[in-house]
């Protein structure tokens, strides 16, 4: 039997988003951080209370997604125990909750109503502050990439960016994703406009890239 686990990747694990106060104190913190908030999200930045956060970007997370899971690294302990261990379904029971960190949120987005035949979704990614610029993002973006083609059947997958976050803009396009649309001075943001940029992956350019990948590694 294959100790395969489609809930890893190198280093991260993901498990779906409960209704216990540590994953709602979690979510609030990333919501409640005004420089994650003005760089993933174009509602009006003001303070956010825990119930906003609980009834706005949780429920529409849980509701409204294809699929939304808390992104987890092991914690130091962790990374010592055994391979098989680190193979384990990773729900909540099965990981151990002191064994590993909350340290984002990835999701995809569900199809509209009477849309689900065009097979596209929309990814959303959210790194806590103190576990940026490590790669983590990149890692998660990669693991629901191929989540949302491989096991979803997805053909095509955006994601939604503004012109003030360039390192964003410089990620997507790393990782692969092409500049779709730009939706000029669509943003309101301190002081000035912006525009709205869309990026865009299909399966076939996906599985591509994988291959690219591939021969990258063989190579050297």
């Amino acid at each position: 039997m294959s100790t395969f686990n489609p809930f890893r990747s190198k280093r991260l694990a993901y498990r779906a988003i409960e209704d216990t106060p540590e994953d709602d104190d979690f979510i609030h913190s990333i919501q409640s951080d005004p420089l994650s908030y003005v760089t993933s999200n174009s509602a009006l930045l003001k303070p956010q209370t825990k119930q906003d956060t609980l009834n706005g970007y949780k429920k529409h997370l849980v509701k409204d997604s294809l699929l939304a899971v808390i992104i987890l690294l092991p914690n130091d302990k962790a990374q010592d125990e055994p391979r098989e261990k680190e193979e384990r379904n990773t729900s909540r029971a099965a990981i151990g909750q002191d064994a590993w960190t909350s340290v984002g949120i990835v999701a995809l987005k569900k199809g509209e109503p009477g849309h689900s035949h065009h097979r596209n979704s929309e990814v959303s990614i959210d790194i806590a502050k103190p576990y940026q610029n490590c790669g983590f993002g990149s890692e998660a973006i990669e693991w629901v990439l191929d989540w949302g083609f491989r096991k979803a059947g997805l053909h095509r997958i955006a994601v939604l960016s503004f012109s003030y976050n360039l390192g964003a803009s410089r990620l997507y396009e790393r990782l692969g994703f092409q500049l779709e649309g730009r939706q000029r001075e669509a943003i309101w943001y301190d002081g000035e406009w912006h525009d709205m940029l869309t990026f865009g992956m299909l399966a076939r350019e996906w599985r591509d890239n994988g291959h690219r990948k591939l021969k990258e590694v063989s190579s050297k």
